[in-house]
């Protein structure tokens, strides 16, 4: 591996450094956009009941919204139970895009590096080419820089690659784990609200 690397040349570090970036944020995200931690099954049901038994209260309320994603969207619903249908909704809301915002943390970074890993792949071909007609010289092709120039070419265009294919895959796969967990926030708050203005049975 080491010897790849070497004979690569310096084309190939701004690749590595991407690639060691890109595994980084993907092990993070698995394990921070995991069903249990954003939408833990049975919360919805825990705050109804205790809305029922005991009402709101500030311990509660922070309670709910230290507990997870979901928690913090449906505790900006308990914080206004008192008010308006409009106020209680516009309240989640405003939390819910702030929890979304949260959970696409890193996603740019990891969808950057899906875009530009082919493109420094692409540099490190035209390094390399570089290198091969260089190599020409008026007594014919030095081998040695004929070679290293080949390797440059080929390495960092198929590390580029490497890098890219499961980059993109990961990031549209979060994306959609992500457009997955506020949909189902959603529908939980709404249901918080109706049972709420005795709209809807818990």
């Amino acid at each position: 591996m080491f010897a790849i690397i070497q004979a690569s040349g310096w084309p190939i570090w701004p690749l590595l450094f991407a690639s060691v970036i890109a595994v980084a944020l993907i092990v993070e995200r698995s394990m921070t956009l995991r069903r249990s931690r954003v939408v833990p099954s049975g919360l919805l049901e825990e705050v109804l009941a205790e809305l029922r038994n005991h009402g709101v209260t500030a311990d509660m309320a922070n309670a709910v919204a230290a507990h997870s994603p979901l928690g913090r969207v449906l505790a900006a619903g308990l914080r206004n139970v008192g008010s308006s249908r409009e106020v209680m909704k516009e309240a989640i809301e405003e939390t819910g895009r702030a929890v979304a915002h949260e959970l696409e943390r890193f996603l740019t970074t990891l969808g950057t590096i899906a875009a530009i890993s082919p493109l420094l792949g692409l540099f490190g071909t035209i390094v390399g080419m570089i290198d091969i007609f260089a190599s020409q010289g008026v007594a014919g092709a030095n081998p040695q820089q004929l070679a290293q120039g080949i390797s440059i070419a080929l390495n960092t265009t198929g590390l580029g690659l490497i890098i890219a294919i499961p980059a993109t895959i990961f990031w549209r796969h979060f994306r959609a784990l992500i457009d997955g967990f506020v949909i189902d926030m959603e529908q939980q708050a709404v249901k918080l609200v109706e049972v709420v203005h005795g709209e809807r049975r818990g």
